[in-house]
């Protein structure tokens, strides 16, 4: 049979494994009443405590017909073992206390007009943020697409909220909301009591994005006399809001007017088209708690 290593002073896995079954031993009184609160059978717990006496270099029990009981060095051996073990434990705490315990900035970028989609995966997500860590400081940047991008890549955003219009190698995408956008005429404009049956898009000036959009979305763009453009979602709001264009608005955005009787949709059922949203941060970027925290939260959030 091959001899246990004798004990060096460095505790290893192995030796932690003999002297939690050494605690579990002593505190039931004997080899007997170990076996339940082990779960192993008592030949197997007879040979852990002889490799631990081998290790150790001396005996640890009696057992026997006489009964069990502890030597001298048992009875220090098994002092020691509680220090150590609970040394382990508090080791075990207070790492996990860094974990919970979340300090730093977070820095998001995010396209506009997001906070009005109903789930409001972003806001919950940095409510959850804010009450696990509540020394973070959350910076957001309301910023277009592309500059959210550059900002991921360079480190100066952690992450971002953006459009899926295409995939830049350097970035980790992943899947955010979906968001349907319809044509829509203010209450001062004449296609508002108008029949959508005889809709001719030709005909009226149209607000058109400065900003990207994919080959599919621009094919609604191209139905439209544009007259007019904007750089972002609220600046298509306002013109659409003066009564002298159409144009296109994220449905959630343009709730709140419509709720008003300010603004309808023109032939929903035919003019619209979705936009993919995701979240994006920068592939091999060093490990970062907060950011991990609210990714993580982000993925819950309904």
């Amino acid at each position: 049979m091959k001899k246990s290593k004798k004990f060096t002073g460095q505790l290893s896995d192995i030796d932690l494994r003999l002297l939690r079954i050494y605690k579990v031993v002593v505190e039931s009184g004997g080899f007997s009443a170990a076996e339940v609160e082990l779960n192993i059978t008592r030949a197997a717990i007879s040979i852990a405590m002889s490799d631990l006496e081998d290790r150790l270099g001396f005996k640890l029990c009696q057992r026997g017909r006489s009964g069990f009981a502890l030597t001298e060095e048992g009875r220090q051996v098994y002092q020691f073992t509680l220090q150590v073990l609970s040394s382990i434990a508090e080791f075990r705490t207070q790492i996990n206390t860094l974990h919970t315990q979340l300090v730093g900035e977070l820095n998001i970028g995010i396209t506009d007009n997001l906070v009005t989609m109903p789930k409001m995966k972003i806001t919950n997500a940095l409510a959850e943020l804010k009450q696990q860590g509540p020394d973070v400081v959350v910076n957001i940047r309301m910023i277009p697409p592309n500059d959210i991008e550059l900002g991921v890549l360079d480190g100066k955003l952690h992450v971002g909220m953006v459009p899926t219009l295409r995939s830049l190698s350097g970035l980790q995408y992943s899947p955010l909301y979906e968001e349907r956008s319809k044509l829509y005429c203010s209450d001062t404009h004449p296609l508002f009591e108008s029949s959508d049956h005889s809709l001719d898009l030709k005909e009226w000036d149209a607000v058109a994005p400065a900003y990207a959009q994919t080959p599919e979305i621009k094919e609604y763009y191209q139905q439209l006399k544009a007259s007019a453009t904007a750089t972002d979602r609220e600046g298509v709001a306002f013109l659409i809001l003066t009564g002298q264009y159409i144009g296109y608005l994220p449905e959630h955005m343009a709730q709140r007017w419509v709720n008003e009787g300010r603004m309808r949709a023109l032939a929903p059922e035919k003019y619209h088209y979705e936009t993919q949203f995701s979240v994006i941060t920068r592939k091999g970027g060093r490990s970062n708690m907060v950011l991990e925290t609210y990714l993580d939260f982000l993925n819950r959030s309904s």
